[in-house]
């Protein structure tokens, strides 16, 4: 998974002590299932792509530049999250969205274009919309069980979690 800065977890960051937040945060993050990781990473590339809406209607540069480029960077963790073997015409078309979603929040960030970062932001929350109502869909199905998590295909069997945590 990609690791960013800013957004290890560490063991040697696990050993000292943190900020509460900090801790709630790494803990909802190695406790969540599959689904919820998800949504964590579009609620966090939707934040992070109001927090650069905000900076960039203030004219604060640097920060809309720092905000939108952890909405990119969450984007491309979206987008490395898709498994094209279950269906590929599917992870397709999510691809071209995100890959779009991606593209404006870059246009955004360079030419300083609020209209650029409404286009992603829509799709962004049209799609976290859209897995919220899959999650409860499944929910459903499962009469309240949790869905079986499927074995982790990673090199060596880690099972570990994503590094890449949407702080901030």
């Amino acid at each position: 998974m990609l690791n960013a800065p800013g957004f290890e977890t560490d063991s040697a960051n696990m050993n000292h002590a943190t900020v509460p937040s900090q801790e709630y945060l790494r803990n909802s993050v190695l406790t969540a299932t599959p689904e919820q990781l998800h949504l964590m990473l579009y609620d966090g590339a939707i934040r992070f792509a109001e927090r650069g809406r905000e900076a960039l209607r203030a004219k604060d540069r640097e920060a809309c530049l720092n905000a939108l480029e952890r909405a990119q960077l969450l984007v491309i963790e979206l987008s490395n999250g898709v498994r094209r073997e279950i269906n590929p015409e599917l992870v397709d078309r999510m691809l071209a969205l995100y890959n779009f979603a991606w593209r404006r929040l870059v246009d955004a960030n360079i030419h300083q274009d609020e209209q650029a970062l409404d286009e992603a932001l829509r799709i962004l929350q049209h799609q976290r919309e859209t897995w919220v109502l899959l999650m409860e869909k499944l929910q459903k199905e499962l009469g309240g069980q949790k869905p079986p998590t499927p074995p982790d295909d990673r090199a060596g069997g880690d099972k570990s979690r994503s590094s890449f945590v949407a702080e901030g």
